[in-house]
């Protein structure tokens, strides 16, 4: 199976009102420009979960994803795709309010809800198999990018999980993808997701943010915040103790370190920008009114 590309765990924590200057700040922290290289076949996955608008906290922006694309581009892979399969509307009704943009930076855009599509085995009862677009098999480079939340069933949601919902095929799973089993066991099936996706690159955003349910009823809170970084598992577990969660709160983070999929110890971590602490207190200040940290004595 392809490794990630950078086995370390740099993370960088920026805060700016502008989520595209706070995306930047964080990507050229962890010289995220140099893990790109010209032969690559570079993949993007925005969460595209509904059919909404970023204000609602429930999807990524139109601006923020256009900066993500023209960082890629400035490292001149062979081939750049936006591909993304939503679990709660018709992919393609989602890329309208992306379409003109896509077009003019001249990516291509793959719908993951459609074929054509390989088989690929899971290490999980149910589903114990998912199919694939088969452009899984193509690139050489992923990059997830979503909005952080609190979930319902998945305690949060991050880099992580963005890539083990939007790849499985609505034309198999069903809206939501429940039908064969996805959410019987939602945390054991985003670790067996984890498992066959190093993800290279992964651009976590609280710009908005979900607090208080989610991933689509909850409340969007406008934090400032990006947390950036080259192993999904530091970056979401950054992303789980901002919103006031600790690994073992999250089994599939919890697990995942474990496995050794990435590390969930803060100290092992190559930190950038911000303070834990201070990210910590700004979220919390700015959604709830009151500092509040996890990590402070």
């Amino acid at each position: 199976m392809r490794q990630r590309r950078k086995n370390t765990s740099d993370v960088a924590i920026c805060c700016n009102n502008n989520e595209s200057e706070a995306i930047l700040e964080g990507l050229n922290l962890i010289g995220a420009g140099n893990l790109i290289k010209k032969d690559d076949v570079v993949v993007i996955t925005p969460n595209w979960v509904q059919n909404k608008t970023p204000e609602t906290g429930i999807v990524v922006g139109n601006e923020s994803l256009n900066t993500v694309i023209s960082f890629v581009k400035a490292a001149n892979p062979r081939r750049i795709v936006v591909v993304t399969g939503s679990g709660g509307a018709d992919t393609l009704d989602v890329l309208e309010k992306y379409k003109d943009m896509l077009t003019k930076e001249g990516v291509e855009f793959i719908d993951l809800n459609a074929g054509p599509f390989i088989r690929k085995s899971l290490n999980h009862s149910r589903p114990s198999s998912t199919y694939l677009n088969r452009i899984y098999e193509e690139h050489t480079f992923l990059i997830s990018f979503t909005q952080l939340k609190v979930h319902e069933e998945a305690t949060i949601s991050g880099a992580i999980k963005n890539i083990a919902l939007s790849w499985p095929p609505a034309q198999e799973h069903g809206y939501p993808k429940k039908n064969l089993g996805i959410h019987d066991d939602l945390h054991g099936f985003i670790l067996a997701m984890a498992e066959i996706f190093p993800i290279d690159l992964s651009i976590v955003s609280a710009n908005p943010a979900m607090i208080g349910t989610g991933p689509a009823k909850g409340i969007p809170k406008h934090t400032g915040l990006v947390i950036c970084g080259t192993d999904p598992v530091s970056v979401d577990t950054v992303g789980a103790r901002i919103l006031g969660f600790k690994p073992q709160a999250v089994r599939y983070l919890y697990e995942a370190g474990k496995k050794g999929l990435g590390e969930t110890d803060l100290l092992k971590m190559n930190l950038y920008g911000i303070p834990i602490i201070q990210a910590e207190k700004e979220f919390s200040i700015k959604c709830y009114g009151t500092p509040v940290s996890v990590d402070e004595d």
